[in-house]
């Protein structure tokens, strides 16, 4: 059996549609190296019965946990939650997969073989580096337009360019969480910036692999008003930092 070097934390807020899919495209390959956390963000709807329905039929029940905050923190509090019980587990690198199906598991493998291969801090899936996949995806033409000027702005200020700065398709190394004051980051939808903003300021080398994009009917619970600005304050601080 393969030892146990990764730990993947998956964000839930009333995902009770999709979370089930989400666990299922994780390859069996990554089931035997992994454990896997689902953190329910106070969802209102039926999302913790649907993973204890998973649970009761998956092979893979002592590598599987859930925890469940009872008011919505917001997405900050559940990455610091899901980054310090992925520190705390002793396993070499950490990802976060959404559990709403909009990133693909099913590619967890090849990023956790990126990781290791190339001795990376940080590893972003792009939904950009395909041109033209974003919008086969489905993603609005709002958040497709946003989100280029916002990333063509931001690689103006970091060192590291990466065409889709925005995606929540994220491993780390624990090497590297383990710089970070987690007390300190944003409790908003910034914090994954927030973080890779940390690692390019740092010098930890970081990369990115292309993902496939998937825009269903998902309710999206982010501000792009409040992000967009939360993101230029990212830039601005690295101006003058």
């Amino acid at each position: 059996m393969p030892p146990i070097d990764s730990f993947i934390f998956i964000p839930a807020y009333n995902v009770e549609s999709t979370l089930a899919a989400t666990l299922e495209r994780i390859r069996p390959a990554v089931w035997k190296r992994s454990r896997v956390l689902v953190i329910d963000d106070g969802s209102t709807d039926g999302t913790q019965k649907v993973f204890e329905e998973f649970r009761e039929r998956t092979h893979e029940k002592n590598i599987l946990r859930y925890i469940r905050f009872e008011k919505n923190q917001g997405y900050g509090a559940v990455v610091k939650k899901g980054i310090a019980e992925g520190i705390a587990s002793g396993a070499k690198f950490v990802a976060c997969l959404h559990g709403d199906g909009q990133y693909p598991g099913e590619q967890l493998g090849e990023f956790f073989a990126a990781m290791a291969i190339h001795d990376l801090a940080l590893l972003q899936g792009s939904r950009m580096a395909i041109e033209g996949e974003a919008k086969d995806g489905g993603m609005p033409l709002h958040k497709r337009i946003g989100g280029a000027i916002l990333t063509a702005i931001e690689n103006l200020a970091f060192r590291q360019p990466l065409t889709d700065r925005h995606s929540g398709f994220l491993v780390y190394s624990t090497a590297f969480l383990k710089t970070l004051d987690l007390e300190k980051l944003s409790g908003s939808f910034d914090i994954d910036l927030e973080i890779i903003a940390k690692a390019d300021a740092a010098g930890f080398p970081m990369a990115e692999l292309p993902i496939p994009t998937h825009y269903g009917n998902e309710k999206s619970h982010l501000n792009v008003v409040t992000y967009g600005l939360r993101v230029l304050l990212q830039v601005v601080r690295r101006f003058f930092a």
